[in-house]
């Protein structure tokens, strides 16, 4: 699961002090009470989009910002929609049968859909699916079938 990003006050604090102030990693990290691991990961944001002076230009308000920062990197939805095909019910089925693996079902995958999941996505979907199945175990039990095995055998 992601960690959510730092409020835009605390972003663009930290480009401040970074480009006016001209304060090292560590000096922002403690002044703003975060890790250097997080400023650096902001200030490498910002390097990438081209950030590299302050003020920031007229023009840049925090949405404007925040997509400079991180551009969108969502799929377009015809890709979403075509890895979304799995039929995780007739994989589950498939796997109970002899000599069938994961992998084995994963390879057929891909060599139907060549820009589908991984393998790895692939068995992270299909766990996922299968974590959110009930379970239970359906057992049969004829009448008086309990009575006549302790009837000839007592010691049970």
């Amino acid at each position: 699961m992601p960690v959510e990003r730092l409020s835009m006050r605390q972003i663009k604090e930290v480009l401040r002090l970074k480009f006016a102030a001209h304060l090292s990693q560590r000096q922002i990290a403690r002044s703003l009470k975060l890790s250097t691991g997080v400023v650096a990961k902001y200030l490498a944001a910002a390097e990438r989009a081209g950030l590299t002076s302050w003020p920031l230009p007229e023009e840049m308000d925090e949405p404007t910002l925040a997509r400079t920062l991180w551009p969108d990197t969502t799929p377009p939805p015809a890709v979403v929609q075509r890895l979304a095909t799995l039929d995780f019910a007739d994989i589950h089925q498939q796997l109970k049968r002899t000599g069938v693996t994961r992998q084995l079902l994963w390879e057929e995958y891909a060599a139907a859909h060549p820009a589908g999941y991984g393998y790895t996505q692939f068995c992270v979907l299909y766990r996922d699916w299968r974590s959110r199945l009930k379970l239970s175990m359906r057992q049969t039990h004829r009448a008086g079938e309990r009575v006549i095995c302790r009837l000839l055998r007592p010691d049970r």
